[in-house]
């Protein structure tokens, strides 16, 4: 049975994501377990996540991006109170952000901007790295 949509395909948020996750090389999004998804050859941004409080309860993030993180970088980001460790990708290393508004200053976008690309940097193949550093 396939997963019902966890998003909307005209939410503000995503429509932010969108812009800068598709702007890098090679970035295909599609929908996975009802969420969108960003990837290259491996994913490496995912709309949307929640916390497993315990068995069978989950605590949505539904306006948060989950991510991978720098490994020396992620110390530091799981001390900051928008930082989660996500069900399923945290045992992996990811992290997930809640996101700032869709209208918040250019600086608070500019730092999800930074934690999407170190994300597409720890998964993009070498070709599409020398694309975008080209």
């Amino acid at each position: 049975m396939p997963h019902p949509l966890m998003f909307s395909a005209d939410d503000p948020l995503l429509e932010r994501l969108r812009r800068i996750c598709l702007a890098l090389p090679g970035v295909v999004e599609h929908v996975s377990h009802g969420r969108a998804v960003f990837k290259v050859k491996k994913l490496f941004v995912v709309y949307g996540g929640g916390v497993k409080v315990s068995p069978g309860v989950h605590e949505q993030h539904e306006e948060s991006m989950l991510f991978l993180p720098d490994p020396a970088e992620a110390p530091a980001l799981r001390e900051d109170p928008r930082v989660f460790l996500p069900a399923y990708y945290g045992p992996s290393g990811w992290l997930g952000i809640d996101l700032p508004d869709p209208g918040a200053p250019a600086a608070a976008w500019d730092e999800i901007a930074e934690l999407i690309e170190t994300s597409y940097r720890l998964t993009a193949p070498k070709r599409l790295l020398r694309d975008l550093d080209g």
